[in-house]
């Protein structure tokens, strides 16, 4: 079944101590737009997140936004500089001579002394990070598809009833055409009775001209062809596979055959099918436009 462009998905877990949020919007586009956004630290990831995206959206403008919250996963380790501590518990205990004083060095004093306490934190496995990134990105993904579903099956109710519209107003055109040429016979009698009066008709060239008529006003191979192009974007609406590209295609066909049997028939019923038919097309070529 078809699926729409436009959707929204979010999803959210806590991995390895990290809470990881992902949302995913989408609108029409002629092509796949895609838009990452997330933490500058985590800008590693970017090339993965894109390629998960491409996986599963073929066309659309696409966002992705991330937020981590890795306060639980900052795992953090305290070091003491020994050899730096015991030079300033050293020079401590010479100012205290110099001053004439007890020397009583503290560990407090130490620790407020520069470099004497580091802190650091432990790397991240960045293959894990970006594993956690994506396996949440995929759920928000999985969210999106389902309500672009959803969509897709408005967007087919409403494409399928149109074609069905438009193959009534075919059937219309195919009734119609053979009684235009019938009263353009007898049109064609009418006018050379009242040219020729006493005159006899010769019939074979009512028939020649009528015939001549028939050819040209003739639109079978037009309303085959609409029958045809119908068929196929019935097919193409219960394809699991991307076809808006493909039935856009088909609907600029569908007006060109529509365009065509306009202009062959002179006649002023097949003209209003004509618009009719056309107006149908054009409805279905906005859904079209979001049709991914």
């Amino acid at each position: 079944m078809i699926k729409s462009m436009t959707g929204y998905g979010r999803a959210r877990a806590l991995l390895h101590k990290r809470d990881i949020t992902v949302e995913v919007r989408s609108v029409n586009n002629r092509y796949l737009d895609c838009t990452v956004k997330l933490p500058r630290m985590y800008s590693f990831a970017e090339d993965s997140i894109r390629k998960h995206v491409q996986q599963a959206i073929s066309r659309g403008k696409v966002d992705v936004w991330i937020t981590v919250d890795a306060s639980a996963a900052d795992v953090a380790t305290v070091q003491v500089n020994r050899d730096l501590a015991q030079g300033y518990a050293a020079a401590l205990r010479e100012l205290a001579e110099l001053c004439g004083s007890e020397p009583n060095v503290t560990a407090e004093q130490l620790a407020r002394m520069p470099d004497v306490l580091s802190v650091t934190k432990a790397d991240e496995d960045l293959d894990t990070v970006t594993e956690d990134l994506c396996q949440v990105l995929d759920e928000a993904l999985e969210a999106h598809r389902a309500m672009r579903a959803v969509e897709g099956e408005k967007l087919m109710q409403d494409i399928g009833s149109r074609l069905t519209t438009i193959e009534t107003l075919t059937g219309q055109v195919e009734r119609r055409s053979p009684e235009c040429v019938s009263e353009y016979r007898q049109k064609l009698t009418a006018r050379m009775q009242e040219v020729l009066q006493s005159s006899a008709i010769d019939p074979q060239r009512i028939l020649m001209e009528a015939a001549i008529y028939a050819d040209k006003i003739a639109v079978a191979e037009e309303t085959v062809r609409l029958r045809s192009h119908v068929a196929q974007l019935r097919q193409m609406l219960l394809s699991d596979e991307p076809m808006g590209r493909k039935m856009d295609f088909l609907i600029q066909e569908i007006n060109r055959e529509a365009n065509t049997t306009g202009s062959k028939c002179n006649d002023v019923e097949i003209a209003q099918v004509v618009v009719d038919l056309k107006a149908e097309v054009e409805k279905i070529r906005e859904q079209v436009q979001n049709v991914e």
